[in-house]
C-alpha cells in the first residue's frame, strides 16, 4: 500500500515543489475503500493510486471542477482500488467534511489535467480539460499562484504543419496538431506556472499543462522528453519539452488553450505565420 505526502517539498517562496514520476508510483497501489487528503494531494493523484477514473472519483464523491480538494477531506473511492476506474457508482456517498482545522490548511487544487483517453493518436476531444485551475495525478496550485493578470502576447508553441484543425463539434478535435521531427522544441505560448507534467492521462502521452492566470490554461501532449516540472514559473518561449509520439500514432504536438474551462481555437490566439 503507497501512501502518499510524504515526499512533499517547498521552494523559498513556500509553493509546493512537484517531481513525481508516475512510472515510479504503481497504479491501483492504494486498496482502501477512502482515502485522506493529504499535503499536496489531488484528486488526479489519488485516481492515479486507487486505479479509479478520476472523473468517476469526483462523480462519487459530490465534487465539482476544478476539482479543489482540502486537506483532511475523506474521498471514498468505492472498494475499485486497482480496478482501473469503470462505471459510475450507483450509490451516491457523500463526502466526510473536514473539520475547520483543517479546512484552514493547504486547499489542494487539482484544476487541470484532462480526461485525455484513447491511446490511438486521435485526440481525444470531447473529454474535460478541467477548468480554471490546473493539476493532475499530482500537482497541488496554491492560492498565490492564481492571478487575473491578463495574458500578455501569444506566440507558436512549435514550428510545423498543421495537420489537424480545431473543431468545436461534439466529438471534435479541442486543439491543434501540429507535425514536426522527433526532438523539435516544444516552446510554452505565454508567461504561467507548470500545473501537471506527467503521463498519468492515457492517450496524451507525456503532457504538461500551464496555467497562465485565472481564465486561461494551455496544454502539450504528446512530448518525447518534459524539460519542466509541476509548480515551476515558465515564460512566454521557453524550452518545456521536446517534440514526440507519446500517446499518439506520428510525431506531433496536440497544443490546447481553455478559457474557463472551455476549448477555444487556438488560431484565435496565435499570430498569424
Amino acid at each position: 500500500m503507497l501512501s502518499s505526502g510524504g515526499h512533499v517539498q517547498t521552494d523559498a517562496s513556500g509553493h509546493i515543489v512537484y517531481n513525481r514520476s508516475y512510472q515510479s508510483i504503481p497504479k491501483g497501489s492504494y486498496n482502501g475503500e477512502a482515502y485522506t487528503v493529504k499535503r499536496g494531494d489531488t484528486l488526479f493523484y489519488i485516481a492515479w493510486i486507487t486505479g479509479s477514473d478520476f472523473r468517476d472519483l469526483a462523480a462519487r464523491n459530490n465534487i465539482q471542477a476544478p476539482y479543489s480538494l482540502n486537506v483532511g477531506q475523506v474521498i471514498r473511492i468505492g472498494g475499485n482500488g486497482g480496478s482501473g476506474g469503470g462505471m459510475l457508482a450507483s450509490n451516491n456517498i457523500v463526502p466526510a467534511q473536514p473539520s475547520s482545522a483543517q479546512i484552514q490548511t493547504t486547499n489542494v487544487d487539482s484544476t487541470s489535467a484532462s480526461a485525455y483517453s484513447d491511446p490511438s493518436g486521435k485526440q481525444n476531444v470531447g473529454r474535460m480539460l478541467p477548468a480554471a485551475g490546473a493539476a493532475s495525478a499530482a500537482p497541488a496550485v496554491s492560492a498565490s499562484s492564481s492571478s487575473s493578470a491578463p495574458v500578455g502576447t501569444w506566440r507558436w508553441p512549435t514550428d510545423g504543419k498543421i495537420i489537424e484543425n480545431f473543431s468545436s463539434a461534439e466529438g471534435g478535435n479541442k486543439g491543434i496538431d501540429i507535425a514536426g521531427s522527433r526532438g523539435q522544441p516544444v516552446l510554452a505560448t505565454a508567461d504561467g506556472r507548470v500545473v501537471y507534467a506527467g503521463n498519468a492521462l492515457r492517450g496524451y502521452g507525456n503532457l504538461i499543462i500551464i496555467k497562465h492566470n485565472d481564465d486561461y490554461l494551455s496544454a502539450y501532449a504528446h512530448n518525447d522528453t518534459m524539460l519542466v516540472r509541476e509548480q515551476q514559473e515558465v515564460k512566454a518561449g521557453q524550452k518545456i519539452a521536446t517534440m514526440g509520439s507519446t500517446g499518439a500514432s506520428s510525431v506531433r504536438l496536440h497544443f490546447e488553450i481553455r478559457y474557463k474551462g472551455k476549448s477555444v481555437n487556438p488560431l484565435q490566439y496565435l499570430p498569424q505565420r
